[in-house]
């Protein structure tokens, strides 16, 4: 692996991250996760209140790797062809001519995704699999670098559709703000709008940069001791008899493609056990479902996952 990307990734992200920061105050954890995401070429679920962040930490994040970014406000309303685009005659030409919707661009936000209809949701599937979209039989690629990164409402909220399970598996991570602890609610407070700063980001990383330190993702080391480890994981969810389903074969390669970015934020060409547990309940919590969910949620069932023994 090259030594030089590995030498400049962790001071380049920690400045990345300290920028966000400055909008997102007080939640480090969550941003380097939402990094860690991204570099692992993933989709993210944000999962929350309203009124935590959720879409200015989006905001952030696409003014600091200097992304083309677009916002798709998602509402019981909203039609597939809100998001792919339509074909529309043109009377100059005699043709019809495509009209790419906003899901063309380098960095989407999917703001309030489970407000939308379980149709609408789904027009994002294969956008967030095979980077792609097919309108009227055409299929048309979508730019590079391409994530999404959706917002979410808890579940119980009025006005939400659950987000379906082919649905949730595209996300790689699902990663909760929380409240703000009093230091930073003091500073937010006491200071500007964090939403004004928005504009005032300068990228960090340009998108060939972060292209990059992508392709560096894919070459950190992963011993054959921590594939036992993935698989230990694995095996535990689909025998515990909590667990409804265990995690799949994908979900363990996003839980492999996360713990390498972690490792590569931290500066190392090789993963450790403590990667995978970092980035282990931001990968599986929603990919678990308990046998009687009304008493478990993913979170806890991460949790159980966290118990097992380092081979």
């Amino acid at each position: 692996m090259d030594s030089e990307v590995i030498t400049e990734a962790r001071p380049l992200l920690d400045r990345l991250t300290d920028q966000v920061g400055e909008v997102i105050l007080g939640k480090e954890q969550p941003i380097r996760l939402a990094l860690a995401c991204l570099l692992a070429r993933g989709h993210l679920l944000i999962e929350d209140l309203p009124g935590v962040g959720k879409t200015t930490l989006a905001h952030a994040l696409a003014g600091s790797l200097g992304l083309q970014f677009n916002r798709i406000q998602f509402t019981s309303d909203l039609l597939p062809a809100d998001i792919l685009g339509v074909s529309i005659f043109d009377q100059a030409s005699g043709l019809f001519v495509f009209h790419p919707g906003p899901v063309f661009a380098q960095l989407v936000l999917a703001d309030e995704i489970n407000r939308a209809t379980p149709k609408t949701q789904s027009a994002l599937l294969e956008a967030m699999e095979e980077r792609q979209v097919t309108v009227e039989g055409e299929t048309r690629p979508l730019p590079e670098p391409f994530f999404v990164i959706a917002t979410q409402n808890p579940a119980y909220q009025i006005g939400t559709f659950p987000l379906p399970e082919s649905q949730l598996d595209r996300f790689l991570m699902r990663v909760q703000l929380g409240y703000p602890d009093s230091e930073a609610e003091r500073t937010l407070l006491n200071g500007i709008d964090r939403r004004r700063m928005l504009p005032q980001l300068t990228p960090v990383i340009s998108p060939t940069h972060l292209a990059r330190l992508q392709d560096s993702v894919d070459k950190v080391h992963a011993a054959p001791a921590i594939l036992d480890y993935l698989q230990a994981i694995l095996d535990f969810s689909r025998q515990s008899p909590d667990i409804a389903h265990g995690l799949s074969p994908r979900a363990g390669l996003a839980l492999l493609h996360a713990a390498r970015a972690w490792a590569l934020m931290a500066g190392r060409d090789h993963v450790l056990p403590d990667d995978v547990q970092t980035v282990l309940p931001a990968v599986v919590s929603h990919r678990l479902r308990a046998v009687d969910e009304g008493k478990t949620q993913g979170e806890v069932l991460a949790r159980q996952l966290l118990q097992v023994p380092v081979p």
